[in-house]
């Protein structure tokens, strides 16, 4: 068995899908970017006198008292204008599909805009926790005595206020859903399937496996970590049965022949679907591999960006096992990191494949499936692809008793 060595900031740094995502909308100088500096401590965002100064959403992960690990992200001005502007606009309303906690700055002194309103809407039908902060105050001769917020970047009137309105609304937001520690118990033994990875850099695992070790260690249970070639050795050499093994999804088919039957399996990319998305709505879209056409149009899109290698998983794998499986040839299309179409995008597919959406936070990850919902169009991510088109769905399923 090889020991595989993991950094300890790898461990212990906050990954940005499991950072709390909170973003700053406004009009041309209410003061937002202003303001995000107010709150941050830092010249996270450009300020100007000029309107539009911020022309795309600007992300930084940081540290945020007393909330802890977060994204802050500034937006560009809803009220832009031009081409452009509407371009802008749109990429500051895209943010609302990973945003756990929105803030609207408001000028204090002036009227609210129908674009404001509008907005307000949409955090309301969303269901998105959000607070408005009222910009400015420093300029108001009196400041209402009445719940809202008031604040001045300038002078940091009621900033820390604000702080900790956010860190409320984000605590009742954020979910109490674990990875995998609540199908364990203190002192189970996991096994870990972990091949080197080419696009994991060397001396590290990639971020699904880290994530993984991590809770089983955070839930008192003991996590060993092999390659699939060392898997059957490790079985034997264990005194203790492993209560689960958790397996890399391209050697699936490799490791369900050496793990025994009564010993649970299953995969990262499954433990990630039911941890960030819905695992019954990607489960029910693995029946449409069996039945794609010549011609289909079949999205597989990744969560994260990277450099394509040879046997890459998404370009090359994953398109030539659905075309064995389905006996057909199938037309694919491929997206990265931010890129998801809308809704309306989506019709033309037949199928979308996902990746395990580690880089995803989860509101991002249920945003892209409820497009898909919404286009009609099934979903289904990698792993619970690979164990249906392998004949083990059933059999990676049952840690979570839902067949």
């Amino acid at each position: 068995m090889v020991m595989h060595e993991i950094s300890g900031s790898s461990l212990n740094d906050t990954p940005s899908g499991e950072r709390v995502h909170i973003a700053f909308f406004g009009l041309r100088n209410a003061g937002k970017s202003s303001l995000v500096n107010a709150v941050t401590g830092q010249e996270l965002s450009v300020v100007s006198d000029v309107k539009g100064t911020t022309t795309d959403p600007v992300r930084k992960a940081m540290e945020l008292l007393p909330l802890g690990p977060v994204v802050i992200i500034d937006t560009p001005g809803l009220d832009d204008e031009g081409a452009l502007g509407e371009l802008r606009v749109k990429r500051a309303l895209n943010v609302l599909s990973n945003c756990d906690v929105a803030v609207l700055v408001h000028d204090s002194t002036s009227e609210f805009t129908q674009a404001e309103i509008d907005l307000v809407n949409i955090f309301q039908s969303r269901k998105l926790p959000y607070v408005v902060a009222y910009n400015k105050s420093d300029l108001l001769n009196d400041i209402p005595n009445d719940d809202n917020v008031y604040v001045s970047a300038v002078t940091g009137f009621n900033v820390n206020v604000l702080k900790e309105k956010i860190a409320s609304l984000a605590k009742k937001n954020v979910s109490e859903k674990r990875l995998v520690s609540d199908l364990l118990s203190k002192g189970d033994v996991v096994i870990l399937v972990v091949p080197i990875d080419k696009a994991a850099p060397k001396g590290r695992l990639i971020l699904p496996q880290q994530q993984t070790i991590r809770d089983i260690l955070d839930s008192g249970c003991n996590a060993f970590v092999c390659q699939e070639d060392e898997l059957a050795h490790v079985l034997d050499t264990l005194k203790v049965k492993p209560k689960l093994v958790i397996t890399d999804s391209q050697v699936f088919g490799k490791v369900d022949a050496i793990v025994p039957k009564d010993i649970l399996l299953t995969s990262f990319s499954i433990l990630f679907a039911r941890y960030k998305g819905d695992l019954n709505t990607l489960v029910n879209g693995s029946e449409k591999l069996s039945c794609l056409n010549d011609g289909d149009k079949v999205l597989i899109s990744e969560g994260c960006t990277h450099h394509r290698q040879c046997g890459d998983i998404g370009t090359e794998k994953m398109p030539a096992w659905i075309r064995a499986f389905s006996h057909s040839n199938p037309e694919f299309r491929f997206t990265s990191g931010g890129e998801f179409p809308d809704s309306e995008s989506l019709k033309e597919y037949a199928l979308v494949v996902h990746c395990g959406g580690c880089m995803l936070n989860e509101q991002e990850m249920k945003s892209r499936l409820e497009r898909a919902n919404l286009a009609g169009v099934p979903i289904v991510n990698y792993g619970i692809a690979i164990a249906e088109m392998h004949g083990i769905l059933r059999r990676s399923l049952e840690p979570f008793n839902i067949l």
